[in-house]
């Protein structure tokens, strides 16, 4: 059982699922970008702009996840000392900081339209560049700091820190005077219409589809390195 997980099938087992998700990534794209631009309807006061939603929405939904997932991981390798999680957050934090400004950048595009500015001190963006700050914060640990154990302590102190940053994102709407809007989706509820939500949905499965094939090769390098690194020790 543990054999499965040793770095050897994993990186046989992520080549496959390379491969997978390479065969359905392109007509998933195609989908979701025909019903976000083309045939879902435009807002009844925001006009087509609201379609900045569909990269905008999915973008901040993942740099939150990948966040929690680094933050988690780090909390184990801190309190369990389970160091094999850090091949999977040194390949996750990209992903993250990728997807991070993504969203800051479509969020400011979707302002300009609906608040009049490109940028305002809303307490939604400004918690947004905070983290961004904390990703940046924590990849460059590792390509500053050589020393395997103090660069992984180091960055698990960043992303813990940087934890906390993550529920002032969430409800920061809740919480502040704030000119962005309400959460539209909790859990068991929406209120957005099929019509937007199901391409919203879709677009979600896209960028989801494109960062497990950006991890999975990324986390192939990690075990390239990882095995080149022990060879010389030897």
């Amino acid at each position: 059982m543990f054999n499965l997980f040793s770095t050897s099938n994993l990186f046989f087992i992520f080549g496959k699922l390379i491969k997978f998700i390479e065969s359905i990534f392109f007509a998933l794209l195609i989908s979701g970008l025909t019903l976000a631009l083309f045939l879902s309807p435009p807002d009844y006061i925001q006009g087509d702009s609201v379609r900045i939603m569909y990269i905008h929405v999915p973008s901040a939904w993942i740099s939150l996840m990948c966040f929690t997932t680094i933050s988690l991981m780090s909390f184990f390798h801190l309190v369990f000392k389970i160091k094999k999680f850090y091949p999977f957050t040194k390949s996750i934090a990209p992903i993250g900081l990728l997807f991070t400004c993504m969203a800051v950048a479509t969020g400011s595009v979707w302002g300009k339209p609906t608040w009049g500015s490109w940028w305002v001190w809303d307490a939604r963006l400004t918690s947004m560049i905070v983290l961004m700050f904390f990703y940046i914060a924590y990849i460059f640990v590792f390509k500053l700091v050589s020393d395997d154990s103090k660069s992984n302590k180091i960055s698990s102190y960043i992303a813990l820190i940087g934890a906390i940053n993550i529920p002032i994102i969430k409800y920061s709407v809740d919480w502040f005077n704030t000119l962005h809007q309400p959460a539209s989706i909790k859990i068991g509820s929406s209120s957005i219409h099929p019509s937007m939500l199901i391409p919203l949905l879709l677009m979600l499965l896209v960028f989801l589809a494109y960062c497990a094939l950006i991890f999975l090769m990324k986390y192939r390098i990690e075990i390239i390195k990882i095995k080149a690194k022990n060879i010389n020790r030897l």
